[in-house]
């Protein structure tokens, strides 16, 4: 599979045309418009587009969208400074709803402060904000929640519960044991980057950010899910603009030694 390129590369105007020509546009001249997280698949928001928004978006790389409510062009992001780059683009297969694959700055997207505008789970809605539950993710995201969710409410008889309370080396010796897969990738260089995604809002955004900067430079990178000193080290050395250039050797980790949660 190609690398995750840096960013969106814009068509030209004759192959905008086509995609516009080809899109089914509703009587008012909108499309709705779904944006999604480029890493972890997560469902942002949904908000519609017309044509001068598709073609604002194309040519900047950032996401515009037709706001109904003010009857203007939205540059999503303009005053709030949440701004969606622009990392990929799928039509589906009725031509009438887009799909934006999207990085989202400051990891909000909703009005209220939440990260997703898909906060509530039940039918009685909720004010949303910082603290609202965090949408359906990929398979590593959810695994991570569940881990979380074990560390702030322990279970009785939970092995992770286990491996939690050992620290460190008993979640390392674990790895060792049961990931010999994960050893070889990162022996033979298919992996040259960790990331650890520790818990607590401020540290999962840090972790997150620098397994974007990885990817967006086309660096293999696997992702871990527990906390720990390599976090800390690699979270210190993203904030000093040196994500891209980090190995094993530079986190002062053995090539075994494989921090995860798993």
């Amino acid at each position: 599979m190609a690398p995750l390129t840096s960013s969106f590369q814009a068509p030209d105007a004759a192959a905008t045309e086509q995609l516009l020509s080809a899109l089914r546009f509703n009587d008012a001249g909108l499309i709705p418009a779904v944006a999604q997280d480029w890493l972890d698949g997560a469902v942002l928001m949904v908000a519609w587009m017309n044509r001068e928004a598709i073609v604002r978006t194309l040519e900047t790389g950032e996401v515009h969208y037709w706001s109904r409510s003010r009857a203007e062009l939205w540059h999503k992001g303009a005053t709030s400074g949440h701004i969606q780059t622009l990392r990929g683009w799928r039509v589906d297969c009725d031509a009438d709803v887009l799909l934006l694959t999207i990085e989202q700055r400051g990891d909000v997207a909703c009005h209220t402060g939440a990260r997703s505008c898909f906060y509530d789970e039940g039918f009685a809605p909720s004010a949303g904000g910082a603290s609202a539950p965090a949408p359906p993710a990929d398979a590593c995201t959810e695994l991570m929640r569940v881990i979380e969710g074990r560390r702030d409410t322990p279970e009785p008889g939970s092995y992770t519960n286990t491996l939690l309370a050992g620290g460190d080396n008993r979640i390392l010796k674990k790895i060792g044991e049961g990931s010999p897969n994960v050893v070889d990738m990162i022996e033979s260089g298919e992996v040259t980057l960790v990331v650890n995604t520790p818990t607590g809002s401020g540290a999962r955004s840090d972790g997150w950010q620098i397994r974007r900067a990885a990817v967006a430079r086309g660096i293999p990178c696997l992702t871990t899910l527990s906390g720990g000193l390599a976090a800390v080290r690699a979270i210190a050395a993203a904030r000093q603009g040196e994500a891209e250039v980090l190995s094993l050797q530079e986190l002062h980790m053995e090539p075994g030694a494989v921090e995860s949660a798993a």
